[in-house]
């Protein structure tokens, strides 16, 4: 059972976030340090049981992977789409999750819309994204989004840096992502802006 502490030590729960995100695709993480970010994306794709597809669009975790920083898991793929090739990648994830199913990590919204920096763009990755969501239900697959992002006057969340508008997707979980006291935290954040509130969940 969850109580209503702010803070949830996801190190303690990574399990339970894992069912979590599972039961709520896509899963939307935001954090304010990329470090902790990467670190958090780590951790989840240690301890994922199924193959991991991980979409870089910030190239931050797979220059960690290129530096041996962080070792390269045996069961992840690695796409790294521009502009170009968007499509194509696209289709190629489309295919592998048809056949079984995956941890989708798309990392991150940021470098989605530095690489779609207008309008109509946006949505169009929005709709993409959608569309991997609705394929990846049918085979049971996690798909995990996460941004760089910043509470705007308590109640709107902005890319960070950047200032753009984070495009709600319908149906979509969000989280917030920090560390205290050198351990990992998250809590589950209400989007409608018209209530302006943060839900916190914990077990």
């Amino acid at each position: 059972m969850l109580d209503k502490n702010p803070e949830i030590n996801l190190n303690d729960n990574l399990e339970y976030f894992q069912n979590e995100f599972k039961k709520n695709v896509p899963s939307l993480v935001l954090c304010s340090n990329s470090f902790h970010k990467i670190e958090f994306l780590s951790n989840l794709i240690v301890f994922e049981k199924n193959p991991i597809i991980f979409v870089d669009m910030d190239l931050l975790y797979s220059g960690y992977i290129e530096s041996k920083i962080i070792k390269q898991k045996k069961d992840l793929v690695i796409f790294r789409p521009n502009k170009l090739d968007w499509k194509e990648k696209l289709s190629e994830i489309i295919c592998k999750i048809s056949e079984k199913e995956f941890l989708i990590i798309i990392d991150s919204f940021n470098g989605i819309y530095n690489l779609f920096d207008n309008l109509e763009s946006a949505r169009f990755v929005n709709s993409c994204l959608m569309l991997l969501s609705s394929l990846g239900k049918q085979n049971d697959c996690t798909i995990v989004v996460t941004g760089m992002a910043k509470n705007k006057d308590n109640s709107e969340w902005v890319l960070s840096p950047g200032g753009k508008h984070i495009m709600k997707l319908s149906e979509t979980n969000l989280y917030f992502l920090k560390k205290i006291q050198n351990k990992l935290t998250i809590r589950i954040i209400d989007y409608d802006q018209k209530k302006s509130k943060e839900k916190s969940k914990a077990i």
